[in-house]
């Protein structure tokens, strides 16, 4: 049986590339069978990233079976992994978020969580000399993973580690790396063939505050005025994606990657009270902008408050 390695369920750069990559090593060097897999369609940016470096695009799961063994990439969270999860045959979690809880499994598994930007940085140095096997459009993705998950660079989760690597990538593959990454964002940023919902859920995660179950969407892009132009649809559709998902509220972030910023939509009194007590703002109207605030993991999700 083919070991199934996959990611979180609204399958960004990180979570498509990162099964790639480690389903690359556990074949051709550790001779091992494994599947790299998705829990959903690919955002654009990941798409490109496939496009770009001749990836085939990994086939598209809705759950696991019991026993199937699996690896768990860039979560380790059980609301954004399959139903099944805990009856599955859980062998590994590589990871760069925080740890949640909840899993369990049949047995000791290898557990590697790191306090970087991207699960590719923590992947190359577990591949270790090996790396020298690695072809181009393996190398491609990793940098891509980086790329995106650091926003070139500007993300305050950005480290050393990522950033070093990235530019080692860069230079193996003769590309610049902040041209690549505008390519990278162009893509991101096309978000014209997707539905409000579909936008709503693209890069979202489920955290709850004090007994408050909130999706915490986050869109980054160069061209933030796209997605803001549809603000009142956007609101109303909030309302019927909360319903459907079972959580009380939907936030939605606009990540002005250029500008270094974010716009939070304010539909309601709820979220009025979450953007002035999380992020020290004064919500005069339905969106209110916050300097700085680039990452959901390091700056918008701790400080979430009611």
């Amino acid at each position: 049986m083919s070991t199934l390695i996959f990611g979180h369920k609204a399958p960004d750069t990180d979570s498509t590339g990162s099964p790639l990559i480690w389903a690359w090593y556990l074949n051709h060097i550790k001779d091992q069978h494994a599947e790299p897999v998705l829990l959903g369609e690919p955002n654009t940016e990941a798409a490109f990233m496939l496009e770009r470096w001749n990836l085939p695009k990994p086939r598209i799961i809705d759950d696991v079976e019991d026993d199937q063994a699996a690896i768990i990439v860039d979560t380790n969270n059980p609301a954004e992994l399959p139903a099944n999860i805990n009856n599955a045959d859980v062998q590994a979690i590589i990871d760069h978020h925080k740890l949640v809880g909840g899993l369990e499994t049949k047995g000791p598994i290898d557990i590697t969580i790191r306090p970087v930007a991207c699960t590719a940085t923590i992947m190359y140095e577990l591949v270790g000399k090996d790396v020298a096997q690695m072809p181009n459009e393996i190398k491609g993705a990793m940098l891509s993973c980086i790329l995106s998950d650091t926003l070139a660079f500007r993300s305050p989760t950005t480290t050393q580690a990522d950033e070093a690597l990235a530019w080692g990538l860069a230079k193996d593959l003769d590309l610049d790396p902040h041209e690549y990454a505008d390519e990278l964002f162009a893509a991101k940023s096309d978000v014209s063939a997707f539905s409000d919902a579909e936008l709503l859920r693209m890069d979202s995660k489920e955290y709850a505050v004090e007994g408050t179950k909130f999706r915490v969407s986050v869109l980054e892009t160069t061209k933030p005025a796209i997605i803001l132009d549809r603000k009142a649809s956007l609101m109303e559709t909030m309302t019927t994606v909360a319903s459907e998902d079972g959580v009380d509220q939907v936030l939605l972030f606009v990540v002005d990657i250029l500008n270094e910023e974010a716009t939070m939509l304010v539909p309601n009194d709820l979220t009025k009270t979450v953007a002035e007590k999380s992020f020290d703002a004064s919500v005069s109207g339905d969106t209110v902008v916050l300097p700085g605030v680039m990452s959901r993991k390091k700056q918008i999700i701790p400080n979430l408050k009611l």
